[in-house]
């Protein structure tokens, strides 16, 4: 009876396997636009495949065994990607900060919300006291398309910004986030997360390092141009924001950082003009 079954388990360790190694390929390949729309058919399955009660998304309010891995070669995670709404642990995080350090839910808000995620996109859309207005380079979910180097709005137009895992991607982070600021209301608010390294004091930037190869090594990403470190605020000080970290994860506490699969380390960087 044992016999029989090595085989069997050996048999369902390689599918896993090919299974993983096909998902991680598709993430790391495909392009974004079209991963987004593959996403809405994948989710359908992966919501059964996952059912269960070990973890919870804050954002969709599902619960499930596991979440899904995501990242690239450099920085895979396991146990991070939620299989219904897809928000990852930057995602859950910025939620939960909206809900309870912010007038989002509340006020009646203007926002301007670049790139803007799956997880995010229909429920801010689907509030009534958001006049909500999107932006990006390419993403099929965006109104209006655009380089964040030239934002196509008149200054002082929106009550908040949110523009998360952008700056890394974009060739002057300086003139993107004056851009940002410019178009940001006096009193608004503003959150632009991005990756951080806290081991590094000083952001790293190499413009000779231009492979994708070499900048997933360096910066952690196929199409990053910089990895970020702790100087991070400084330089949204330098664009003429107003600064406040907000270590958020620890008041939520271990219990609720462990169940939604929270990151210990990230810190919030609330805006202000």
């Amino acid at each position: 009876m044992l016999r029989q079954l090595k085989p069997c388990g050996k048999l369902h360790t390689f599918i896993a396997l090919m299974r993983m190694s096909i998902y991680r390929s598709a993430l790391n390949k495909l392009p974004r636009p079209l991963l987004i729309r593959l996403s809405y058919v994948f989710r359908i399955f992966a919501s059964v495949i996952y059912r269960g009660n070990t973890v919870a998304c804050p954002v969709c309010g599902n619960s499930f065994s596991k979440f899904l891995s995501y990242g690239s070669d450099v920085a895979f995670r396991q146990n991070v990607l939620c299989p219904h709404c897809l928000s990852l642990e930057r995602h859950r995080l910025l939620w939960l900060y909206l809900q309870q350090r912010t007038d989002l839910f509340s006020g009646k808000v203007k926002l301007l919300h670049i790139a803007p995620e799956q997880c995010f996109h229909g429920r801010f859309k689907a509030l009534q006291n958001i006049e909500y207005v999107t932006g990006d380079l390419e993403s099929p979910l965006a109104e209006h398309h655009f380089d964040l180097h030239d934002v196509p709005f008149d200054s002082n137009s929106f009550d908040a910004v949110i523009c998360n895992h952008v700056m890394e991607h974009v060739e002057d982070d300086a003139r993107c986030m004056r851009e940002l600021y410019r178009v940001l209301r006096p009193g608004g608010w503003a959150v632009m997360q991005v990756p951080i390294d806290y081991s590094r004091a000083v952001t790293y930037e190499d413009p000779e390092i231009t492979s994708p190869e070499e900048r997933e090594k360096h910066f952690w990403q196929k199409d990053h141009l910089r990895l970020y470190g702790r100087d991070y605020p400084e330089r949204l000080a330098a664009a003429g924001f107003k600064v406040k970290e907000d270590d958020f994860v620890k008041a939520l506490g271990e219990e609720k950082a462990e169940r939604h699969r929270l990151q210990s380390q990230e810190i919030i960087y609330f805006l202000t003009k």
